[in-house]
């Protein structure tokens, strides 16, 4: 049975979440289509552009992502708190970047409400908007329409561009979010598309390794680049303030996905390179298990929260459910019994 997303997305159990959504009957219409004959392809473009301006309305970061011809993957971020800090002004400045504010706000704005009624009114839908800023359901809904309205307009068609409604999973500790993100990123290797990490066109970690590459003064080859969305730093607490800030870093990362990326290549199935990244150790992720977990190229991505077995007995606590699926997976991944 489906469940109602706010069963699903809880800011209070995490605020880290992985997005997969479809096309229609898995129809490359986002890629080359052999069946049609037809390229695609510049849609991905409209994704990341769309990303990038919903970065500038939403309290939401964007961790990782992998658009491919038939899906994409996002990682995000919810920060209800940065929304929380924002001025009545900058709400509505924000919710009207997409949205026509409504006669009695745009009265409010510009101080010409009479009455103590209308105030409380406006500043109720305020609120509203404010919350709904840092929303995961929102900010996937302001993507995929925009995307859906565009692509139909170019197709000079009408009706669902979509499968259905997105599918999110709770991501509860910061090793879930280490293997979730490497699991999206690692998208195009495991796919065949690619060969390298750095050759994943289209996801988040061919953009870290071209901006840490210009940051270390070691710019790659130079190609033509789409407007891509920022990316939240990978910083350990050492290095921010903010209260969800990662234990690994920027280097941690790109070795990891490289590690991986090596050992999930077709002539090296089932190798694992000798030399175990040490965040592995750190986070206390089992190796062999994490590279399945990036291999199994979406199964077993289907559980509605990753993390520790503690944190999934939390969250189920928290959520008034006795258990969350994904209780054995989490088992072999941590290296844990009970």
């Amino acid at each position: 049975m489906t469940r109602a997303r706010r069963e699903l997305v809880h800011p209070d159990t995490t605020p880290y979440y992985h997005c997969i959504c479809r096309c229609v009957r898995r129809a490359f219409l986002c890629g080359h289509d052999a069946f049609s004959g037809k390229s695609y392809a510049h849609r991905k473009h409209w994704v990341l552009e769309r990303l990038r301006a919903l970065q500038s309305v939403y309290a939401v970061d964007i961790c990782a992502y992998a658009v491919m011809s038939n899906h994409y993957h996002l990682v995000v971020r919810l920060d209800p708190e940065l929304a929380r800090g924002w001025s009545d002004e900058e709400v509505m400045a924000r919710w009207n970047r997409l949205f026509s504010l409504p006669v009695l706000v745009t009265r409010y704005r510009a101080g010409e409400t009479g009455t103590a009624a209308e105030r409380a009114q406006a500043g109720a839908m305020i609120a509203e908007w404010r919350e709904r800023l840092a929303d995961l359901s929102w900010f996937m809904r302001s993507l995929n329409e925009y995307l859906a309205r565009r692509a139909n307009e170019e197709d000079g068609c009408k009706g669902r561009f979509w499968e259905g409604r997105f599918k999110s999973q709770a991501l509860l500790d910061e090793a879930a979010v280490l293997t979730c993100m490497s699991y999206v990123d690692l998208n195009p290797v495991r796919a065949k598309l690619a060969d390298t990490p750095e050759e994943s066109d289209f996801t988040s970690i061919q953009q870290r390794i071209v901006e840490y590459s210009r940051a270390s003064k070691h710019p790659p080859e130079n190609k033509p680049e789409p407007e891509r969305p920022r990316l939240m730093a990978l910083a350990t607490p050492a290095q921010g303030g903010h209260p969800n800030r990662f234990s690994f870093s920027t280097e941690d990362y790109l070795e990891l996905v490289d590690w991986a990326g090596r050992a999930i290549r077709a002539d090296k199935r089932g190798a694992i390179p000798g030399d175990l990244p040490p965040i592995l150790s750190r986070l206390g992720l089992n190796p062999e298990q994490y590279l399945r977990h990036v291999r199994r190229g979406g199964r077993g991505h289907h559980v509605a929260a990753l993390g520790h077995v503690d944190r999934l007995r939390e969250a189920a606590a928290r959520l008034g459910r006795r258990f969350l699926k994904g209780m054995s997976q989490a088992r072999r991944l941590y290296q844990v019994h009970g």
